[in-house]
């Protein structure tokens, strides 16, 4: 084949005239019968680099992929290159009699030059059968890393393919190909598929288009998501969530909020699966709402953002599926939330798994905990993962992240990063990140005995320091190449040359303090655009709680009553500047709004005006109407005068949660009249005595409540009676 066929090729069948990256070198590989081992990010080409060869080879490529969506797309897109229909064919469980009879006389008449079939298709005796009587140019393997139990989305059925490769032909060339894969994932791949003399070639990770950003994850995580997708109103975006009924339930906010978005996950039928896959590439729906089902090969240029919803649980994950923005070069901003009760839930799943199978999870979890709450580059995080190295002066996309826009004060760390050193040597390198700093702050636990480590002089060396200070430092080293995890068992951390030789000359070390996600449940906190965390402004803050102290007086109820403290807090993040606004406030309510509200959007207005104030996007997010259907039932349940523990029943509330919906109903401005309740549970005086209490009182805390009661009524009579003194004296 000479230089002229090969890139006439390229021009008669995909209309380019130049090859991107690795393509050429990784085709004249497959051109030329030898095995190839491809190492490629999502959008550099992968796809073309077995497409083209089939096309130009004599014979049918056999491509095995994890999932029908993407065979259907890649199907579809081959066809669109050809005259013939049978150019391209899947091969799975979906078709008939008819249809695999149509697809095995196209191969045999050489019509078909790629045939994409799930691994467990090809396990199927009479495939193999059928496959071992044509010409087959070569197997290629897409999404190899799936081989691999270290891969993050293993699937035992890719074990047995180089077996099942054996029995269609013995000299078939194998050809893998993953968008991601750290080197112990690689060294598996070429194992299991028998491939080690593969000629390997492996692109640069780097996407320099791609914005990496984490934000704290909060109770308000659908209005941070639904505001973020409404600042980038009608471009191309994924959320990726873990659960299925979250996928659900966000779609439909983002529905209700005006946004063109539709679920996809394995739940659904497979007709609607298609259906909303295709409106996405139509851009019939500008927003696809989806577990990591969705994705895997779709080729949609222009994703402008990805979000997730919950951490992915590997660095892995992370990187292919943020890899599905801007693969047009355009941007593409990836936008995290991060909580650490996501990780301790994801842990909580491995559970009941195999302890190697856990070990494995957990230190892939690690990784990303470590990302996220790292403050160094995120970029060279990422790229030191998949042992590539990463210049933030001179490397192309250094500033594109939150950490390098909005970075963290750097400390001279010198003397500590020998510290940590010189504890890992002297206790033979044989720890992994959390004992290292358990050693240093001086933390006994059944493995440090059992080495009597805690008997050395070196033990607690680090004792004046939080342990999140040295886990910090710790993962910093590791990325500037002092140190390095074995992975072979599971994070034990070793020493790197550049660790000893630092050792023994000790240089200049900064580090950079890592974040801090604590707060992240505080109703108080939010994130703007940049990704900086701003609490509710001070000052307005300050100005509405001396007008709630007026009104409050003028009417002579207790503050609180009026608003409460949450409420002015979101006021004084909105900057609601009328009734309509006011009531879509936390805990206000339309009710409320218009009973109290004026003379709070008349001082927000003017304040916003004086200090030339640019409000939220004057944004709001509407509920599903979920929540709304379960007040409903709850007001005409209490209208009809019903056991309210009948109706906590009913909706499968224990009596806490239902009381807490009963207060967010009345502190929103509704009226709930339980008296026929309260009745029964307190006398006459001992509600006299509670009301009197609450008409006095600067604060409606139940606590401080209990603290002057001292004990006389629990918690429940006290919530109780405070949902009929709200009704009755507010609303």
């Amino acid at each position: 084949m000479n230089e002229l066929d090969l890139y006439a090729s390229l021009k008669k069948y995909f209309g380019f005239t130049q090859f991107k990256g690795l393509q050429e070198d990784v085709i004249r590989s497959i051109l030329s019968d030898k095995n190839t081992f491809v190492i490629m990010p999502t959008g550099g080409g992968k796809s073309l680099c077995y497409q083209l060869p089939a096309l130009m080879k004599e014979g049918t490529a056999i491509v095995v992929s994890p999932l029908i969506a993407l065979m259907k797309n890649q199907v579809d897109a081959l066809r669109s290159l050809s005259s013939e229909e049978g150019i391209a064919h899947v091969l799975n469980s979906s078709l008939n009699k008819t249809e695999v009879k149509k697809v095995k006389s196209d191969i045999v008449s050489g019509v078909t030059k790629l045939l994409y079939v799930a691994p467990e298709s090809l396990t199927k005796e009479e495939n193999v059968d059928f496959l071992n009587s044509v010409t087959i140019s070569f197997v290629a393997i897409d999404e190899a890393h799936c081989i691999s139990e270290w891969g993050h989305d293993f699937r035992p059925e890719y074990r047995n393919l180089r077996k099942i490769i054996q029995r269609i032909g013995d000299q078939i060339p194998i050809i893998g190909l993953t968008a991601t894969a750290t080197p112990k994932v690689q060294e598996d791949i070429l194992k299991n598929l028998g491939i080690q003399d593969a000629n390997t070639f492996k692109a640069s990770f780097n996407r320099p288009n791609l914005y990496y950003e984490i934000r704290p994850k909060t109770k308000n995580v659908d209005t941070d998501i639904t505001r973020f997708v409404k600042q980038n109103e009608g471009k191309s975006g994924i959320i990726y969530c873990l659960s299925r009924k979250r996928v659900e339930e966000l779609a439909q906010t983002l529905q209700v909020n005006g946004v063109k978005a539709v679920p996809y996950h394995a739940g659904l039928d497979a007709k609607t699966r298609v259906k909303h896959q295709d409106m996405f590439l139509m851009e019939d729906a500008d927003v696809v709402v989806a577990t990591i089902a969705f994705g895997m090969g779709i080729d949609k240029p222009d994703v402008r953002f990805v979000v997730h919803n919950d951490i992915p649980k590997s660095i892995e994950s992370y990187y292919q599926e943020t890899g599905r923005a801007g693969r047009d070069g355009g941007e593409g901003h990836c936008l995290a939330f991060y909580s650490y009760k996501d990780i301790e839930k994801l842990e909580k799943f491995m559970s009941g798994k195999p302890v190697a199978e856990q070990e494995i999870g957990h230190a892939l979890l690690q990784e990303v905990v470590a990302f996220a709450e790292t403050s160094i580059s995120r970029r060279k995080f990422i790229l030191h993962y998949f042992g590539e190295e990463f210049d933030n002066e001179t490397g192309e996309g250094g500033d594109m992240d939150d950490n390098m826009r909005h970075p963290k004060k750097k400390y001279e760390a010198t003397d500590e990063a020998v510290t940590i050193l010189k504890v890992i040597k002297d206790t033979n390198q044989q720890y992994k990140s959390k004992e290292v700093v358990n050693v240093l702050v001086g933390n006994v636990n059944a493995l440090i005995k059992s080495h009597r480590t805690d008997t050395q002089p070196f033990f607690g060396v680090g004792s004046s320091q939080e342990p999140t200070y040295w886990m910090a430092l710790l993962r910093q080293l590791l990325v500037a190449g002092y140190l390095r995890k074995d992975i072979e068992t599971y994070g034990v951390i070793k020493l790197t040359e550049g660790g000893l030789n630092f050792l023994n000359a000790p240089s200049s070390f900064m580090m950079t303090e890592d974040h801090s996600y604590k707060e992240a449940n505080d109703d108080t906190i939010v994130v703007n655009q940049k990704g900086s965390a701003n609490a509710a402004d001070q000052n307005l803050f300050a100005l509405l709680k001396a007008e709630r102290k007026k009104v409050a007086d003028k009417l002579s109820l207790p503050p609180f009553v009026i608003f409460q403290d949450p409420s002015l807090e979101d006021m004084s993040l909105k900057y609601p500047i009328s009734l309509e606004e006011l009531s879509n406030v936390h805990g206000v309510g339309e009710g409320k709004a218009k009973k109290y509200g004026t003379s709070f959007v008349a001082l927000i207005k003017q304040y916003v005006e004086e200090h030339d104030i640019t409000r939220p996007d004057d944004f709001v997010v509407k509920s599903t109407g979920t929540n709304s259907a379960l007040k409903l039932y709850i007001i005409q349940s209490v209208d009809r005068k019903l056991p309210l523990s009948d109706i906590a029943d009913a909706k499968g509330l224990e009596m806490p949660e239902f009381i807490k919906e009963m207060e967010a109903i009345v502190y929103s401005g509704t009226k709930l009249n339980i008296d026929y309740w309260i009745d029964e549970v307190l006398d006459e005086d001992q509600q006299e005595e509670i009301h009197e209490y609450f008409l006095e009182a600067e604060t409606d805390r139940i606590d401080e409540a209990m603290e002057e009661f001292d004990g006389d009524y629990d918690d429940e009579e006290l919530r109780l009676y405070r949902i009929k003194f709200i009704s009755q004296v507010a609303n």
